[in-house]
C-alpha cells in the first residue's frame, strides 16, 4: 500500500534555519514523480513553526526566492507541513525563468520549465552577463536551509 505524502501543490511548510528559528515556503509545483518541486520561499524569521493563519496571506511577489529544490525534507518531516492553502491557483504562483551559466565557457542559457520542475521545457542562449534571473540550480534541503539562513541574517 502506497502512503500518501502529507503535502501537495499549495502546501505551506516551515524551513529550519541554521541559526535557529524558521522561514516558510509554499509548494508551487511538484514533479509528477515527486522528488523535485518549485518552492516559493519567504521571510521573516519565526521563532517557532508559524501557523497557517500567519503565512497564507503571503503572495508570490512577497517571496525572497523561487527555487527548484528536492522534497526529501518534506517527505521525512524535517520541514514541517504547516497546512494547505484555502484557494491555491497555479496562475498566482508562476514558474519563473531561470538562467544557467557555464562559467568556463562564458556562455549562458535562459531555461524555462512548464509545470514539471524536473524537466526543462526550453533553453535559449542569452548573453553571459544577463541579470535579473534566478540561477537554474537544483537545491538540496541543506543548501535551501543555508540559503534562507543567509538571506534572513
Amino acid at each position: 500500500m502506497k502512503l500518501l505524502q502529507p503535502y501537495r501543490e499549495g502546501s505551506w511548510f516551515a524551513v529550519p534555519l541554521r541559526n535557529g528559528g524558521y522561514a516558510t515556503g509554499l509548494v508551487a509545483r511538484l514533479s509528477p514523480q515527486g522528488k523535485i518541486m518549485l518552492a516559493y520561499l519567504f521571510g521573516p524569521k519565526f521563532e517557532r513553526v508559524p501557523t497557517l493563519e500567519q503565512v497564507q496571506g503571503l503572495r508570490a511577489g512577497d517571496a525572497l526566492k523561487a527555487i527548484r529544490t528536492g522534497d526529501m525534507a518534506l517527505a521525512n518531516g524535517r520541514w514541517p507541513v504547516i497546512g494547505q492553502s484555502e484557494r491555491f491557483d497555479r496562475a498566482d504562483w508562476p514558474v519563473p525563468v531561470f538562467i544557467r551559466r557555464a562559467d568556463a565557457l562564458k556562455r549562458a542559457w535562459r531555461a524555462t520549465y512548464s509545470d514539471d520542475p524536473a524537466k526543462p521545457e526550453r533553453e535559449v542562449s542569452v548573453p553571459y552577463e544577463t541579470e535579473g534571473l534566478e540561477t537554474d540550480s537544483l537545491y538540496g534541503y541543506g543548501s535551501t536551509e543555508l540559503l534562507l539562513t543567509k538571506l534572513l541574517e
